[in-house]
């Protein structure tokens, strides 16, 4: 029968504005759960200043704990059931709009490793309704994509990732096995996608961390004004930057690089047009 989903959000407790809250989806890691991606993200933070609404949705598995997601050749038992984790955000969509005022121009979503291929997957099934998507160390894990529409892309990625790494395969320390396309490839057709010129702009982004240097590559402008970013950190792992892994198991994290203050600000540059 109909799997029963859960999901955990952080709400403002702020009036809402006019047209409604902005609404983040944040998809957590393989082999975890929504409250584990709530502490890792910090995005909370949004809800706390009274700027979004910020939705953790559960993946599937055998236990609540050790969940995934169908982002495409990954991950689990998602992909082994073919789980439909683009209809499921459907409904939590319809759900969260049926009981909370929702801004319908600027739903984005993010997420975490094999989170960010469920972020990349949304965009590519739904662009009609994902306004723009901020991945965070995991690639594009479908073989082609045809969104309805130039779905601006904001990515994140370490250089030391041994869990999705940044040049494809097999992670030195993966769990699930699977052989990754290479982030850039995935970039790259976000670019084509979105008529972004083909090669891109980048310059180094100031990084006070030991050991780590940040590089930005820009595709755009597109169609749209959509744009294609890619934050390349020389010497990150497979971390939020901005945010303490609970882990050295996942290594370095780019801690001066305020990834969710500049997922904010790319959000916020890129609603859906209106219509």
């Amino acid at each position: 029968g109909p799997r029963i989903r859960r999901a955990v959000a952080g709400v403002p407790e702020a009036p809402p504005p006019a047209a409604g809250w902005p609404r983040g989806l944040a998809f957590h890691g393989g082999q975890t759960h929504p409250e584990v991606m709530r502490r890792f993200s910090g995005l909370d933070a949004f809800a706390a200043a009274g700027r979004a609404v910020v939705v953790y949705p559960a993946g599937t598995g055998s236990r609540d704990d050790i969940l995934t997601w169908n982002g495409g050749n990954c991950c689990g038992q998602a992909r082994v059931d073919r789980v439909d984790d683009g209809g499921v955000t459907r409904e939590l969509l319809a759900a969260v709009e049926s009981r909370l005022p929702i801004d319908p121009r600027r739903i984005h979503a993010t997420g975490m490793s094999n989170g960010a291929m469920m972020a990349y997957r949304v965009a590519a099934e739904m662009g009609e309704r994902i306004a723009a998507i901020a991945p965070v160390a995991g690639p594009l894990a479908l073989d082609a994509i045809a969104p309805v529409r130039p779905v601006p892309v904001i990515h994140f990625h370490g250089t030391l990732d041994q869990f999705t790494p940044l040049e494809g395969g097999i992670g030195r320390r993966s769990v699930t096995r699977v052989s990754h396309r290479p982030v850039l490839d995935g970039l790259r057709d976000w670019a084509r996608a979105d008529g972004c010129p083909a090669e891109p702009a980048h310059e180094p982004v100031p990084c006070s961390d030991a050991g780590i240097t940040v590089e930005r590559f820009t595709w755009g402008p597109g169609r749209a004004g959509s744009e294609v970013v890619f934050y390349r950190i020389d010497g990150g792992g497979h971390t939020w930057p901005g945010r303490q892994a609970d882990s050295f198991y996942l290594g370095p994290s780019a801690l001066s690089l305020d990834a969710n203050d500049l997922i904010w600000k790319f959000f916020v540059r890129h609603p859906l047009p209106r219509r």
